[in-house]
């Protein structure tokens, strides 16, 4: 799924490439992307761009009129730029917007439509599509400590939690633990100072980072938009070498999330453990790195 920084590149390259422009047509190859009637998807047409935002980890088109265009791309959308007369992918466009300048395709790939695209009316009905989500880039630390400690809960699913923090997923999170050398499963109110402030550092950290890094690979437009990068420490590395301390990557499967970490560097060399693997291993199931142990 497009976290942050994904997000924050579709909404700059739109933002030059169709801020002024005038939205000609609206197609939906795919009705069931749209999830609002009112109003009506057609009075979108004819408006110019007047502003392209991020909200958590949707992509915002605001138009004349105080309309609003809500694209959420779940896991499998994208955001593709066509020049003009350019055909959308016939199997997997879901929505085509056209401007003088070319065409914005929304896309998804694979059968399960998870992708919405929503229009609303005024910025108080905007407001009220944000989880609420504190942007970690633009606060403090005292403020980071009270939303993370806000309820126990573990970081894993403390950072991942949009109404908690904006913006960040399993990819980045996995990243951001690392970098902190923290437990994914650590519970928030357990928390030294000490860890907290490492957590905030390293959440701002990881992701200006890797805002920078997408931002130079994009180039016109970001074309290869993925949750899996070979410069990643840990996220989609199971089995690699953590690039800190060389110990193989482990990983927590539950349902369709994958959570990865370096057990030398986050737990103390514990391996935590996997609901689906432990279950079938038992008391075969390694619970250190060194088997000794």
């Amino acid at each position: 799924m497009p976290e942050l920084p994904d997000v924050m590149v579709y909404v700059e390259r739109s933002q030059a490439k169709l801020g002024g422009q005038v939205l000609r047509k609206v197609r939906l190859p795919s009705p069931f992307l749209l999830r609002t009637a009112v109003p009506p998807i057609a009075s979108v047409e004819g408006r110019r761009v007047v502003a392209v935002e991020r909200l958590g980890k949707r992509v915002v088109f605001g138009l004349e009129g105080d309309l609003w265009l809500v694209l959420h791309l779940m896991i499998a959308g994208r955001l593709r730029w066509l020049a003009p007369g350019a055909k959308a992918p016939a199997r997997i466009t879901q929505a085509v917007f056209e401007f003088d300048a070319g065409s914005l395709a929304f896309t998804e790939a694979g059968t399960t439509r998870r992708a919405s695209l929503h229009l609303v009316a005024g910025r108080a009905a905007l407001a009220a599509m944000d989880p609420g989500g504190l942007d970690v880039m633009a606060i403090d630390e005292a403020t980071f400590a009270a939303r993370l400690t806000q309820e126990n809960h573990t970081l894993k699913r403390a950072l991942t939690d949009p109404h908690l923090f904006s913006g960040i997923g399993n990819a980045y999170s996995d990243e951001i633990l690392h970098r902190a050398r923290l437990s994914p499963l650590a519970l928030t109110r357990s928390l030294p100072t000490a860890s907290v402030q490492a957590l905030h550092a390293a959440a701002r950290d990881v992701l200006a980072e890797w805002l920078a890094r997408l931002r130079a690979q994009a180039g016109d437009w970001p074309e290869k938009v993925t949750a899996f990068h070979p410069e990643m420490a840990v996220h989609g590395r199971f089995g690699q070498p953590c690039p800190v301390c060389n110990a193989p990557v482990q990983r927590i499967v539950y349902a369709d999330n994958e959570t990865n970490y370096c057990a030398r560097c986050q737990t103390g060399g514990r391996v935590l453990a996997d609901r689906a693997l432990s279950q079938l291993l038992k008391a075969s199931f390694p619970r250190t790195l060194d088997p000794g142990l």
